[in-house]
């Protein structure tokens, strides 16, 4: 399975485990995460919700192939299904990240309670480089959490950057040793999973609430705008350059 997933000890973890394809998410990828998360959601015995990849790539975000064959069309897209899920979780979710987390793969973790990285993470949010835009409320949420200059750096820009910078951002708890990683994160939702639910779900709620309105809208505003950009020349440029494996050109638009 490319998503796997398992329940031990009141922790649902799910894995990202398509290694030979750099852990791209497909369109079932997304369906299987947000079925997952419904399923812990559903469980009485989960406690917490860990995500997790391997140690050599957290994920390279959307499968390109796969997504322009199956764009997202509605908000009963997978990608969506999924957004919605891990947006609306009531049960604290853990992340731990190690290489790089491309696209969404970054932008899931605005929604992620804690997150812990390995020392060879490395993040980005490479929409405009794909004639994209912001998606998953990131175009509010990176402001909110990290000042509004360095989110337009890492949103207009899409380049990548390091664990360290990621930390001093606010978007991630502490970074590991690789060979830490996985353990460590474990015990962090074995905590939130031995504590009374009440009150880690109390908190969260509470913590999250007021913000719940805002990130719908801006995520549907968002994806409106992400639908009409998909299918236009500066996009379709990005994602042939992509495939010939060139340097897209972007000054034959205006």
């Amino acid at each position: 399975m490319d998503i796997s997933t398992s329940k031990s000890d009141g922790i649902f973890t799910i894995e990202f485990n398509r290694p030979e394809k750099k852990n791209a998410i497909t369109g079932a990828m997304y369906q299987a995460m947000a079925d997952a998360l419904k399923e812990a959601e559903a469980d009485n015995e989960v406690r917490a919700i860990l995500f997790c990849g391997k140690p050599e790539i957290f994920t390279a975000g959307n499968d390109l192939e796969d997504f322009m064959k199956n764009p997202p069309k509605s908000s009963d897209s997978p990608v969506y299904q999924f957004m919605h899920n891990l947006s609306h979780a009531v049960k604290p979710v853990v992340a731990a990240v190690s290489g790089a987390a491309v696209g969404i793969g970054t932008t899931m973790l605005l929604h992620c309670d804690l997150v812990y990285a390995a020392d060879n993470a490395k993040f980005s949010m490479p929409f405009s480089q794909l004639g994209l835009c912001p998606e998953f409320s990131s175009s509010v949420l990176l402001p909110q959490l990290a000042g509004y200059q360095r989110a337009a750096e890492k949103l207009m820009l899409g380049e990548p950057f390091l664990v360290e910078e990621a930390r001093e951002m606010g978007l991630v708890n502490k970074v590991l040793p690789l060979a830490d990683l996985q353990t460590f994160a474990h015990a962090q939702a074995a905590k939130l999973a031995a504590l009374p639910a009440s009150s880690t779900r109390t908190t969260k709620r509470l913590m999250k609430d007021n913000q719940t309105t805002m990130i719908d809208a801006k995520m549907m505003e968002e994806s409106k705008y992400f639908g009409e950009m998909l299918s236009a020349p500066e996009a379709r440029e990005a994602f042939m350059a992509f495939f010939q494996k060139r340097k897209p050109d972007f000054k034959q638009f205006s």
